[in-house]
């Protein structure tokens, strides 16, 4: 699939926390993403989710991915947010209701092409019985 979108990855920097490790959090997940550092605030671009894709795959989370995602979805965009602990340790962790005291890694995708429930379908498929469906053979 030719795809075409823009990710914003945000994360607010604690006095508490070293960035470095913020930063880490960010491109543990999203390796590919250029990073910048403003006060209290990382800031990361990234136009490919392969990876993080990969970790949805591997930690068996489609379907929660997935309704985080499409719950979210407005126009073009969709935008979810992450537990940092669990990023710095490679791992996605939604995070739902109140934000972690630390400040959660809020990401917003804007999809160009396709349409953004194509895009969900490319990143997070939907499952049968757990296991991932092609909804191209449909």
């Amino acid at each position: 699939m030719i795809y075409s979108i823009d990710v914003q990855v945000t994360a607010p920097v604690n006095d508490t926390e070293v960035t470095d490790r913020v930063i880490d959090a960010i491109t543990n997940l999203f390796p590919e993403a250029e990073v910048s550092e403003n006060p209290g605030e990382v800031m990361a671009t990234t136009h490919q989710l392969e990876h993080f894709s990969e970790q949805l795959h591997k930690q068996e989370i489609l379907d929660t991915a997935r309704g985080q995602f499409l719950n979210s979805a407005e126009g073009d965009t969709f935008e979810f947010s992450l537990k940092k602990q669990a990023a710095f340790q490679g791992k996605v962790n939604f995070s739902v209701g109140k934000p972690d005291e630390l400040g959660d890694i809020h990401v917003r995708v804007r999809v160009k092409e396709p349409s953004v429930e194509e895009f969900v379908d490319y990143l997070a498929p939907p499952t049968e019985d757990g296991k991932p469906i092609d909804v191209s053979d449909e």
